[in-house]
């Protein structure tokens, strides 16, 4: 976890979201700070992703959504990304048809400073190496492992302030997981504030600074990652014991 914990960055409240008639997120409010890893748990179904996609833009949603202290909540998403907060969405999302390169490249659509964008493609490439290998790849043929390091890559590409992770272990092999919680724990330690959604909440909260559990498009319970490790309630109902 990121040595150093400052204000707040990424704050929601009263956060509703619609699906015709069914009410996704009821009221959600919740915080991140600088340099933290906050993680959002759920069951199937709780609203975990429809939050970040609310905060995104990428669904429409009722109520506040500030980054750094100013308001986004009527910001086209496209801009949310240049003002600092990217998203890796679940199921990756990859540009199939394109290479590892050009997604990385697209992920750095609202920038224009291209030996800055050159150079962030190395660092990259740095973290993950299997990235490197594949460089001229087109992303549809890589294995799932290889295309969620390069959808988080691809979001690293914008430079956020704030990286939302949706589920980025979903469907893969423990080995490549582990392998992904430790590059998200680099990230943070580089600096990258993080909010994670994350069906596999045991690692999720073992590395996260704080958390909140999501219940029906309601925030149940909020408290420190390894608080919540050892809570009964939480373990009984997402951990398995």
């Amino acid at each position: 976890m990121s040595p150093s914990v400052g204000q707040q960055i990424l704050c929601a409240k009263d956060l509703h979201v619609f699906y015709g008639a069914i009410h996704a997120l009821k009221g959600i409010s919740f915080h991140v700070n600088q340099g933290e890893i906050v993680s959002l748990i759920g069951c199937n179904g709780a609203g975990k992703s429809t939050t970040l996609r609310a905060l995104s833009g990428i669904v429409p949603s009722k109520g506040e959504i500030f980054l750094q202290g100013q308001s986004i909540a009527n910001v086209p998403s496209y801009k949310r990304v240049g003002l600092g907060l990217a998203q890796s969405p679940e199921g990756r999302g990859v540009f199939p048809q394109m290479t590892v390169l050009e997604n990385l490249e697209m992920g750095a659509f609202s920038r224009s400073d291209k030996i800055a964008i050159k150079a962030d493609i190395e660092i990259c490439l740095q973290l993950f190496p299997r990235l490197k290998e594949r460089i001229w790849q087109s992303a549809g043929t890589m294995s799932g492992g290889e295309q969620q390091m390069l959808a988080i890559s691809r979001a690293l590409m914008a430079r956020p302030k704030v990286l939302l992770l949706d589920e980025p272990s979903l469907g893969l092999a423990p080995r490549i997981v582990s392998q992904i919680f430790e590059i998200i724990q680099k990230i943070n330690s580089d600096g990258v504030t993080i909010l994670l959604v994350e069906q596999n909440a045991r690692m999720a909260l073992k590395i996260s600074n704080r958390a909140y559990v999501i219940e029906t498009g309601t925030v149940t319970m909020e408290g420190r990652g390894q608080d919540l490790l050892v809570d009964d309630n939480v373990r009984r109902s997402y951990l398995g014991g």
